[in-house]
């Protein structure tokens, strides 16, 4: 089981809110909901290997 990092996040207040409905709307919570949208993006951008999915051993994504 791969282990999780913290770390801090300064965003405008604005973005937090609308991440926050769409996380609702997602049946996400806002942790989930930044990591979905981080992983998607870097799987996009061709910067994550399949592999490297989820480490916890499920990909749990929503599209």
């Amino acid at each position: 089981m791969a282990r999780r990092t913290s770390f801090l996040l300064r965003t405008d207040p604005r973005i937090l809110e609308a991440l926050r409905r769409w996380a609702d709307d997602d049946l996400r919570s806002m942790n989930g909901q930044i990591e979905f949208l981080l992983r998607k993006a870097l799987r996009d951008a061709g910067r994550l290997k399949e592999t490297d999915k989820d480490q916890s051993g499920s990909d749990s994504t929503q599209e």
